[in-house]
């Protein structure tokens, strides 16, 4: 009986707590429909230029799954470096000439693989020993290398996300920002406030993490570190304020923790540790809307492709601006435990 009386307020406390029951049936279904999404999709159809090449390789080419396109050698360079083909084949000397976009080993190997197969059925089993050329990355650049930006700003979102959202919680379920909102200060004020604090940490956590994945464990790295510094602490920066955010819509620490299914997990799945061309346009359109996805972007152009901070302009803006959003929406979010 005494045992049963456990069972019975157990069961109780989840009839009470409907969001957590709900969750415990929602949240796998929802993640596991992300997979299915994601992984049931197409095989990966590279973008292939082809620059002055025989009419029978051509031919041959583009019988194999790809997206050929024939055009000038300037126009292919130009494409190939921003990042709109994998590959361009160019003729030299009865030999092709292949240059590979290179941050991506999936197209990689498959752009490798019609070149094979192409070159069989033009030789009739003789395989070509074509030039290959490699635009960023190099023959030797794994998969580490390739989802290695995005495990950074993944890792640095995630747990700053965590970190930020349960500290924020316990300030408001310890009375601190009762308090806090009994005083003139202005919500505005008090939101900037723990956004610098906590700021500050980020700031730390953002050089150990990228240093140790740069320089310790040998992390692929063209790029400047300063800008891989300055897109990890905005990241952080975003992260922290959507935690603070929906901290404010949970009750203890446990419900903090129920939001990574539904807030941190989909963006894993678009932010480029899977091939986004291989996906529906209108999932891949979700990414959007998600702050890692453009914080994954920035790294990927500096660490992997070396480019300027021209290049990933965009993505800085928009991440800033998330966490403006983010921050204004908190503001608002306090009205709910005191007006001012």
């Amino acid at each position: 009986m005494r045992t049963w009386a456990i069972v019975r307020r157990i069961l109780m406390q989840f009839k009470r707590d409907k969001r957590s029951l709900a969750l415990m049936i929602v949240a796998p279904l929802f993640v596991l429909t992300l997979l299915w999404l994601v992984l049931d999709s197409e095989e990966l159809t590279p973008d292939i230029a082809l620059v002055d090449t025989p009419a029978p390789f051509a031919l041959a080419v583009e019988e194999q799954d790809a997206n050929v396109k024939e055009m000038t050698l300037e126009d292919a360079h130009d494409q190939l470096a921003e990042n709109e083909l994998d590959a361009l084949i160019s003729w030299e000397e009865q030999t092709p000439r292949v240059v590979l976009e290179g941050s991506d080993p999936s197209a990689n190997s498959a752009v490798l693989r019609i070149l094979r197969e192409a070159g069989a059925q033009l030789s009739e089993g003789k395989q070509l020993n074509p030039d290959v050329e490699f635009l960023h990355g190099s023959n030797d650049f794994n998969l580490f290398d390739n989802v290695g930006p995005v495990l950074v700003g993944f890792f640095v979102f995630f747990f700053v996300f965590i970190v930020g959202g349960v500290s924020f919680l316990r300030e408001r379920t310890q009375g601190t920002l009762e308090r806090l909102l009994s005083t003139p200060l202005k919500r505005g004020e008090i939101v900037t406030g723990y956004l610098i604090g906590f700021g500050i940490f980020t700031i730390v956590q953002s050089v150990i993490i990228a240093a140790y994945s740069i320089f310790a464990l040998d992390m692929f790295m063209s790029g400047s570190f300063f800008y891989v510094l300055l897109v990890t602490f905005l990241l952080a920066l975003a992260a922290l304020s959507l935690g603070t955010l929906l901290s404010s819509y949970a009750k203890n620490e446990f419900q903090m923790i129920q939001f990574i299914p539904l807030v941190i997990v989909p963006q894993v799945f678009f932010s480029g540790i899977f091939n986004l061309e291989t996906m529906e346009p209108w999932l891949r359109a979700i990414g959007k809307v998600m702050p890692l996805t453009y914080g994954a972007e920035a790294l990927r152009d500096i660490m992997i492709r070396g480019q300027g901070f021209e290049s990933f302009q965009l993505q800085i803006y928009v991440l800033g601006g998330f966490t403006v959003l983010f921050a204004l929406l908190n503001m608002f979010a306090l009205k709910r435990h005191r007006r001012l």
